[in-house]
């Protein structure tokens, strides 16, 4: 909550009040009446020549010079208060706005100098008096309506703080170091998926002293020195003269989506970019060691508003953003929004996630985690410390989002805490803050998140692609489907150079990879997250066959129910696979073969084997493939992968399982 600006906002009134005044003064001292009519003038009459700001300083000059007239000379006070409060010299003001109720506690009828006591007792962290003060404000018959709703928001940040405070969660922040942190501000800090490479925004001045202009900055994590590198600026056809910042890196660590904004001009986004507003989301593409030069995001999430602070979801397909729409007053209100990616490649027209994340106030720094499911974000307008507090969310299995939860004392401070992301372990948190002690203006720390407030673990899938003969890296597309639900979580290719791809993916679940590349057989495995055993399943080879090997190819995601030959729904995503490669090379035929372990009887094992090959053999009918083009057998266990001697050799029993199933599996070959 940002009771500074609401308190600024709100003090207009009050200060104008005391302008237009007509009732006699609380002193008869008329040097110091004077000298308070001046200081009402003053920072109109001496602004600022270069930006035209109120020189809020000379009027408390002529104010202090009122008070050592009169020290009781209460509108002095509150004007003084007032001033400060403008300068967001929040303790001071607080000092004044006391001093002002300490001479005369009944000068405001409304009760309204106890609102702005608070507000500022709040900003500066004494929630005790803030609260006190609060509620002496809510306690007044006379109490403005348009500050009571306000005042309860404040009771209630008041009490979280004082609630928070006395049961501090864990948190031991470590600052990122000077390889990353400067006097200048750093921020909106994103990873790549093997956490070996940070890279964030950093504020950089410019020959105008008013001026300043933002860009990426890329530091390479030292494992000898547990250090973070010194970082160095991204390529010039991604960072220009002009704003960009903010990034967010695809799961596979291909694209990048960041923001760019105009000069003064309004026109100009960088180099050969062109855009929809003052700033928009733009994507590169990593090609090889090059990235590509940026566009504007296809689609239409980008507008004449303000889209800034993406974060895109290890899929690759929803994206979430911030959206900044100013209003006639001229005041900015900023708020999460949501896209799709659609099968054409454009993005969806953007969706305001519901009141339940956006608040009144603004909404910043936006995380979906990789897991897909937990949204960190920062916000002013929900329960907090004070300025911006950090937040979880879950979303559940109905797509509505869960009460935002505060991180907690001291992760949140009376300080501005954003841009917070969070490891696919979940484990790990990196965020920016101005706390005391850092660097500069804003730094860039991390810390061990509290288990209660991470998200889904999340493992990182590494496969690599190569020609099972030459082992030559190959670019190929992979395609990843969660088992449980069907749904695909990915759909892309391998590395043009190293041949490799690597995602996050949740350790909760089981998946099915299906890899293709014109010119080879289609290659499947699946691997299963949901046990902790399983953990290093997410680094895979992926050797792929010449088209015409007479290799056995396996169909690792083709399921059987038990000693059935019922084909299992989480079996089409494969079958349907087989299909389509088929129907792309028209001029293959195969043989679907069927074998079981040697475990049973062999004879109800051969029919068995037979009955599952032909249970194939109907689906690929069925599906268009020409019976001519197919036949089927049963091996039973006369093919073994593994043998009986090696199994029985095995030391565990997990380990003979293992083996056993790897025998019983579906296969084809291809046919002369």
């Amino acid at each position: 909550m940002r009771l500074s600006l609401l308190s600024t906002l709100l003090l207009v009134f009050s200060l104008n009040a005391c302008a237009q005044a007509t009732f006699p003064y609380s002193t008869e001292n008329k040097k110091a009446i004077k000298l308070f009519e001046q200081a009402q003038q003053a920072p109109t009459a001496e602004r600022n020549p270069q930006t035209g700001a109120p020189n809020y300083d000379a009027g408390i000059a002529f104010l202090d010079q009122a008070l050592s007239k009169d020290s009781n000379f209460w509108e002095a006070a509150l004007l003084k208060a007032e001033f400060l409060d403008y300068q967001r010299k929040y303790a001071e003001a607080a000092k004044y706005y006391q001093r002002a109720l300490n001479i005369d506690p009944s000068h405001s009828i409304s009760g309204s100098t106890y609102f702005y006591l608070a507000a500022c007792l709040i900003t500066v962290g004494e929630y005790d008096e803030a609260l006190k003060n609060i509620n002496r404000f809510l306690q007044n018959p006379n109490a403005k309506e348009n500050l009571v709703n306000q005042a309860y928001q404040m009771r209630a940040c008041a009490e979280f703080s004082i609630h928070s405070m006395a049961q501090p969660v864990e948190f031991k922040p470590v600052n990122a170091g000077e390889g990353v942190n400067t006097i200048l501000p750093e921020y909106y800090p994103t990873l790549t998926v093997d956490g070996q490479v940070l890279l964030f925004t950093r504020r950089l001045p410019m020959s105008d002293p008013l001026d300043e202009q933002e860009d990426f900055y890329v530091s390479q994590f030292d494992e000898k020195t547990k250090q973070w590198k010194s970082a160095k600026a991204m390529p010039p056809n991604i960072n220009t003269n002009w704003n960009e910042g903010a990034p967010t890196i695809s799961g596979d660590g291909k694209k990048i989506i960041f923001v760019a904004c105009t000069d003064n001009s309004g026109v100009n986004y960088g180099a050969n970019r062109t855009g929809k507003g003052s700033c928009d989301l733009f994507i590169t593409e990593k090609i090889g060691n090059q990235w590509t030069n940026p566009i504007n995001l296809p689609g239409a999430v980008n507008t004449a508003n303000w889209e800034t602070q993406p974060s895109l979801s290890a899929d690759g397909k929803t994206l979430y953003f911030i959206r900044a729409i100013r209003s006639r007053e001229g005041r900015s209100n900023s708020d999460i929004y949501v896209s799709q990616l659609q099968n054409n490649g454009q993005w969806s027209e953007a969706i305001r996630l519901s009141n339940t994340i956006n608040s009144s106030q603004n909404e910043e720094s936006v995380q979906i985690h990789p897991d897909g499911k937990t949204l960190y974000f920062a916000s002013r307008g929900h329960v907090g410390l004070g300025g911006s507090d950090l937040f979880v969310s879950q979303l559940n299995e109905q797509g509505q989002w869960s009460k935002p939860v505060n991180l907690g004392y001291p992760i949140n401070t009376r300080f501005d805490e954003n841009s917070l992301l969070v490891s696919a372990l979940g484990d790990i948190a990196f965020f920016a803050s101005d706390r005391e002690g850092g660097y500069g203006n804003l730094d860039i720390y991390w810390f061990n998140l509290p288990e209660s407030l991470q998200a889904t673990q999340t493992f990182y899938f590494e496969g690599l692609a190569f020609d099972a003969v030459s082992a030559k890296r190959l670019q190929a597309n992979v395609q990843l489907t969660d088992l449980t639900s069907g749904k695909e979580v990915y759909n892309g290719q391998t590395d043009i150079q190293d041949g490799k791809i690597v995602l996050p993916l949740p350790v909760d679940r089981s998946y099915a990879v299906l890899v293709n590349k014109e010119g080879y057989l289609p290659f499947s495995l699946n691997f299963d997250l949901t046990q902790k055993e399983n953990a290093q399943s997410y680094h895979l080879d992926m050797p792929l066959n010449p088209i015409h090997s007479k290799v056995e190819n396996v169909l690792n995601n083709v399921f059987f129910d038990l000693a059935k030959a019922t084909l299992r729904p989480e079996s089409r995503i494969e079958l349907i696979n087989l299909v389509n490669y088929l129907k792309t090379n028209s001029s293959l035929k195969i043989e679907v073969q069927g074998h079981t372990d040697s475990q049973g009887d062999a004879q109800k094992n051969m029919v068995l084997s037979e009955q599952r090959a032909k249970a194939v053999y109907n689906f690929l009918l069925k599906e268009g493939i020409a019976a001519e083009r197919i036949s089927y057998k049963g091996f039973g266990s006369l093919k073994p992968v593994i043998t009986d001697a090696q199994i029985a050799a095995l030391t565990t029993d997990a380990q003979k399982a293992a083996a056993h199933q790897k025998n019983r599996r579906t296969t084809y070959t291809i046919l002369p």
